[in-house]
């Protein structure tokens, strides 16, 4: 099966959108999120979590995977499907991301990246083509150009960096050989309207499958990420996906659907679950906090994932001050559920043309409590 994204029919609310996206491996109602499967894995579940859970589809990680186990083994192994047992979509990103995380380990070039494992020192080397053999060997639905991520306020260096992401998006899409994967374009420019409007440009002149806004929740404002988008998604093509990498704060997808992203994808709900800070309606819980060692209520009455229908904020403190690992996947289950949960509110609001009383809603209740995880 082909790949195919289409926008549905809605009554209009704003830049938000309704779509579905159909792969090889399933469909995805849109706008939707992806748990992030760093190391073919979504740390703390398994595949049959991820279908309770609602998981429409997964993100992987070209970095890790082909500095382990490879992506030879993973491809003799029958693809990244069949190795993680996952019959659904999955995404994987070209490792941009990683190798600009590396920083004093990698050498940025013309023609690609040079870097050190940050396992053990050894030396490698990603460039467009590379990227691109390694994406098809793992046999993602959805693979991702080869881009460079910079530092979001350094104006001189965006400016040589997108160069480089552009040529070397041209040069991923002609070494493309894989009919069933969907190629996605990554706009970058850090937070500079007119080198993010530069690069839509150029990327929607090459006609990707899909379009992916990049170099964003890396050390800039909430508010400078939302004018990026208010300046970059109106320019991408309105019948293709818009994909907005790397964020996943609850605010932050509400903000970013009513600017017209379709997908996205975030380690938060994971990497929060493990510091025992778990999402709720009126903000995030630190669930070592001492008020909740008698505590007989749940996450949260309304959600109704397994972790919420079965157990306490006592219990919970309990199992993390204890450090078992019970604790870590029932953290994960709740906010892995609270996040898709969230996105079938969003696309039933905008379904019903409601999505504006919504997000003043959503977001007048959510803010009320910060957006960091109290403190014990």
């Amino acid at each position: 099966m082909a790949f195919e994204f289409t926008l549905l029919d809605h009554p209009g609310d704003g830049n938000a959108r309704l779509g579905r996206i159909v792969t090889p491996h399933g469909t995805i109602d849109t706008p939707a999120f992806a748990p992030v499967g760093t190391q073919g894995t979504v740390k703390a579940l398994d595949p049959r979590d991820l279908h309770d859970l609602g998981v429409q589809i997964l993100l992987s990680n070209t970095y890790h995977l082909y500095l382990r186990p490879g992506a030879d083994l993973v491809a003799a192994m029958g693809g990244l499907h069949r190795f993680m047992a996952w019959d659904g979509p999955i995404l994987t990103d070209s490792g941009g991301f990683q190798l600009f995380s590396l920083a004093a380990r990698r050498r940025v070039d013309e023609e690609g990246v040079t870097f050190r494992s940050h396992i053990d020192g050894s030396l490698h080397r990603f460039t467009p083509e590379m990227v691109m053999r390694v994406q098809e060997q793992l046999g993602a639905d959805i693979i991702m150009c080869l881009d460079e991520c910079s530092e979001p306020l350094d104006r001189t260096y965006n400016e040589a960096s997108l160069r480089r992401t552009h040529a070397w998006a041209a040069r991923c899409q002609a070494a493309q050989t894989r009919s069933d994967q969907a190629l996605f374009g990554i706009v970058q420019g850090g937070v500079f309207a007119d080198l993010r409007q530069e690069s839509a440009r150029f990327l929607r002149a090459l006609d990707f499958a899909g379009y992916a806004v990049g170099g964003l929740s890396v050390g800039e404002s909430k508010q400078a990420m939302y004018e990026v988008l208010d300046v970059t998604a109106p320019l991408l093509p309105r019948h293709k996906p818009r994909y907005l990498m790397g964020v996943g704060a609850p605010d932050d997808l509400v903000e970013g659907v009513a600017r017209g992203i379709d997908l996205f994808d975030c380690v938060l709900p994971t990497r929060l679950a493990r510091n025992a800070a778990v999402f709720t309606r009126q903000g995030r819980l630190n669930l070592r906090n001492a008020r909740f060692s008698t505590d007989p209520g749940p996450i949260e009455a309304s959600c109704d994932c397994y972790c919420c229908s079965h157990f306490s904020r006592a219990y919970l403190r309990h199992l993390f001050r204890a450090e078992e690992l019970l604790g870590y996947r029932l953290a994960t289950i709740h906010n892995v559920r609270f996040l898709l949960h969230l996105m079938d509110d969003i696309r039933a609001a905008i379904s019903d043309g409601c999505l504006a009383q919504f997000r003043a809603s959503f977001l007048a209740c959510y803010r009320s409590f910060g957006e960091q995880p109290e403190l014990s």
